[in-house]
């Protein structure tokens, strides 16, 4: 079992920052991916960013030179910066954890509770 925690969701004007947490505890594997989801109104949860424990990355078009992914493995944490934000990045913000071997889904997926990050002038 693995638990996620996110933190650093909040109200920012367009063209703001804000960088986001999670953290993660119980049963974490060395081999892992950590990845951010997105759901905006009325639209699917999609997968913003993820990275894995080598530090191999990938991001969504949308969010490519504004977000950056990056983790601290001995913290077991993951944080997205997100800079240059955009009324449509608008979104309530899910942590996941996977196990993970050589791009491989190994075991349960687990989410955190969202954070919400809203962009509004």
């Amino acid at each position: 079992q693995v638990q996620l925690v996110e933190s650093g969701g909040g109200l920012v004007q367009p063209g703001g920052s804000l960088r986001l947490s999670c953290t993660a505890s119980g049963s974490i594997d060395s081999s892992n991916t950590m990845s951010w989801y997105r759901r905006a109104p009325g639209k699917q949860r999609e997968l913003v960013a993820r990275i894995t424990t080598s530090g191999s990355t990938n991001y969504d078009d949308s969010v490519k030179g504004r977000f950056t992914i990056s983790r601290d493995n001995a913290k077991n944490q993951v944080y997205l910066q997100m800079n240059s934000l955009k009324p449509e990045d608008t979104a309530v913000y899910y942590c996941n954890y996977q196990r993970t071997h050589g791009g491989l889904r190994i075991g349960s997926a687990y989410w955190g509770q969202g954070t919400q990050v809203t962009v509004s002038s």
